[in-house]
């Protein structure tokens, strides 16, 4: 692994949590990812599968994990299964974890090899009444490829004809979206590691270059730091930023224009997600100082507003509101806009078109219920923005919050921010 072992407690109270969540006599299995192919003889590098690795800490391919808090014995109440090494796996990929190697990281005792998951498998799920598998819940996954999940259900259906089958996604997230003290300090070093190319980024940036440069400096960071993109970035100069998935990263940065970068670091895993919006000059107009502002009043009261027991969409039309009386003040909307506005699509929208924030952990759109109330230890992202076509420009501002029971916690809040430290830091 690149990052720092974690301390295996983690993993082992996010067992506990879930082990509590299993009705009497069920049995929890959990498949790591595939490797996924490239062209030719070329592959992917190893993603790891969030909930195996929220439960064990494992990050190698074919690892399989066995939950069972009522098996009669008590030794097989939590099982991991590795890949075995081998003279050959090893020379061409490297180092597999060894027996007491997977139990140091997990905080498992009892650790078997990969073949020998199906002998203790049917032996265990033969005692239980029920049998959890795990899958891809997220409402905007998409299922195109098969997933060794996938696979694996449909060869217990093969084997188990009659058990019954429960879905284990729903338990997850539950877990996933509440986060522990642990996750949150891992989460805020992603956000130290942010803050450090965010500002060796503003050091860099000036007309002629290019946004190829800008993602190299956050790149050269991020990887020195033994961290990684959390996401693929955005590094929009002008009216690219106006694009909100734009990730071609490749025009000249123009004298005049404004740079937004929704770029964040991955550490161990776990996410962080910024957005902000720079002069390339190293000077905002007063226009863009103008929407700028209106951008950041909207992020910092919608940040202010995150509490325990408010309904994200909820969140999200009290952004919406305050979004609007901005766009009024700016000149981009007209009160006969907001008066004739259809209820479905309103005015706002038109500038303001997309979520205000989202749950951000082990995957940077993480897993949960968001129709439900927010509770403390939601970990979520902020980001209100205004983009404008016509003037070839787009305010966007992000950073990444934690909901408490009293004020919410702003992970990013040595990130600069306001307008004239960005100005400053630039200058120097």
């Amino acid at each position: 692994m690149r990052h720092e072992p974690l301390d295996p407690k983690l993993f082992t109270e996010n067992r506990t949590r879930l082990a509590k969540l299993l009705p009497p006599k069920s049995v929890a299995v959990l498949n790591a990812n595939d490797i996924l192919p490239t062209n030719a003889d070329g592959s992917l590098l190893m993603r790891a599968n969030s909930d195996l690795f929220y439960l064990t800490g494992v990050e190698q391919e074919e690892t399989l994990l066995l939950i069972f808090p009522d098996a009669d014995d008590e030794k097989l109440r939590e099982v991991i299964f590795v890949r075995e090494p081998n003279e050959h796996n090893e020379l061409w990929e490297g180092h597999k974890l060894r027996k007491d190697e997977a139990q140091k990281l997990t905080g498992i005792k009892a650790v078997k090899w990969t073949q020998d998951f199906w002998s203790v498998f049917r032996r265990l799920a033969c005692e239980a009444e029920h049998i959890f598998l795990n899958t891809n819940e997220h409402k905007r996954a998409s299922a195109e490829v098969e997933t060794r999940d996938e696979r694996f259900i449909r060869e217990v259906r093969h084997r188990f004809p009659v058990h019954d089958l429960r879905r284990l996604a729903r338990l997850m997230h539950s877990l996933r979206l509440v986060k522990s003290e642990r996750e949150i300090e891992v989460i805020a070093r992603a956000c130290k590691l942010t803050e450090k190319a965010f500002r060796r980024v503003l050091k860099f940036t000036q007309p002629g270059k290019t946004e190829t440069d800008v993602e190299a400096e956050f790149a050269h960071e991020f990887i020195r730091g033994r961290g990684r993109f959390a996401y693929e970035p955005i590094v929009a100069g002008g009216k690219n930023a106006c694009c909100l998935h734009y990730q071609e990263n490749s025009a000249e940065l123009k004298p005049g224009q404004l740079l937004l970068l929704d770029v964040g670091a991955s550490y161990a895993n776990y996410n962080s997600d910024m957005t902000r919006t720079i002069p390339v000059s190293g000077k905002f107009s007063r226009r863009q100082r103008q929407i700028y502002n209106a951008v950041l009043r909207v992020l910092r009261a919608s940040t202010n507003s995150l509490r325990p027991g408010l309904l994200p969409k909820s969140w999200q039309k009290e952004a919406e509101a305050h979004m609007t009386e901005e766009l009024l003040e700016l000149g981009l909307l007209k009160p006969r806009d907001v008066k004739k506005q259809d209820a479905d699509w309103p005015a706002v929208k038109k500038y303001f078109m997309h979520g205000l924030g989202h749950p951000i952990g082990l995957d940077v759109h993480d897993v949960g219920d968001t129709t439900k109330p927010m509770q403390a230890g939601w970990v979520m992202t902020v980001e209100p923005g205004i983009y404008i076509p016509e003037e070839k420009l787009a305010v966007r501002l992000e950073n990444t919050v934690v909901v408490t029971d009293a004020e919410p916690i702003n992970l990013m809040a040595d990130i600069p921010i306001e307008a004239g430290e960005i100005e400053e830091l630039m200058a120097r």
